[in-house]
């Protein structure tokens, strides 16, 4: 039998497609004709709640209520508006949803922040990565990209999540990561050749959200804070090394969007309503 192509449909990356993020944007802008983020800084997208509450329990925040399929939260730094997003799930499905409708309101730079596993001996808990590529093994990046092994951050925007880093005078590793959405099927064959040559981690969405990027032409780059090794797998912990490996990052983003376009004016709102500590 003759194994089904994926997509199914063969040079499904370069068709043009029925439905359109813009759709959202428009049902939106029929109740707020001014809403857009053409003037935020960037977004960093959130996968673990804790983190977006330590956030929102530390500083002031406007919460954008409806803008998108997730939590969308406006916050400065030195001066220049940012968006953290959160609350919209895991996995490169969920991120790709979010991100194409943050793509549409004019966001042009995206960081993802998350954890992920370690997949060299010498990486721990709390250690951060700057991810340099993503290795294909999900399915939402074959609907947006021509079929290859790596899906690719921006270079600029992943150079400055590294001068951020050497900046605070952090541990740099940068390296490769393995993007899976199965993650009850990662097998030790899997493990011990991704490891073997040279991928640092294991994630879910880093190839989904660059794939997304680089077919809408915006800028995406991603960090990860170590939470646990795939080569020696433990019951599952929550070691304090990883939640402050995670609030380094979120900072670490911060300083890489800040120096991108200064956002006099923060966007007009749905409904503002002040963060308060969860």
């Amino acid at each position: 039998m003759t194994a089904a192509p994926f997509p199914l449909l063969p040079g499904k990356h370069a068709l043009g497609s029925a439905t359109d993020p813009r759709e959202h944007t428009a049902y939106l802008r029929a109740r707020e004709p001014d809403a857009s983020l053409d003037n935020l800084g960037g977004v960093i997208l959130l996968y673990q709640r804790s983190l977006l509450r330590h956030v929102l329990a530390a500083r002031k925040a406007s919460l954008l209520d409806g803008w998108v399929r997730g939590d969308l939260w406006l916050v400065q730094q030195n001066g220049r508006w940012l968006g953290l997003c959160g609350g919209f799930g895991l996995g490169a499905p969920a991120a790709a949803l979010v991100l194409e409708q943050l793509i549409a309101l004019g966001i042009t730079r995206v960081i993802t922040v998350g954890t992920a596993a370690a997949l060299q001996p010498d990486l721990c808990a709390g250690d951060l990565v700057v991810c340099t590529q993503a290795l294909r093994d999900e399915g939402l990046s074959h609907h947006y990209l021509a079929p290859s092994r790596y899906a690719h951050p921006s270079g600029t925007l992943t150079d400055h999540l590294t001068q951020a880093l050497q900046a605070a005078d952090l541990t740099v590793r940068r390296g490769p990561t393995w993007s899976t959405d199965a993650l009850y099927r990662e097998t030790h064959a899997e493990i011990a050749a991704y490891s073997a040559a040279g991928i640092l981690t294991a994630d879910m969405e880093a190839a989904g959200v660059f794939a997304v990027a680089e077919h809408r032409g915006v800028n995406a780059a991603a960090l990860f804070a170590v939470a646990d090794s795939l080569l020696d797998r433990q019951p599952r912990q929550d070691p304090p090394a990883t939640r402050i490996g995670l609030l380094t990052a979120l900072d670490t983003a911060l300083t890489a969007l800040a120096p991108g376009p200064r956002s006099p004016r923060r966007p007009t709102a749905l409904h503002y309503g002040e963060a308060s500590p969860r």
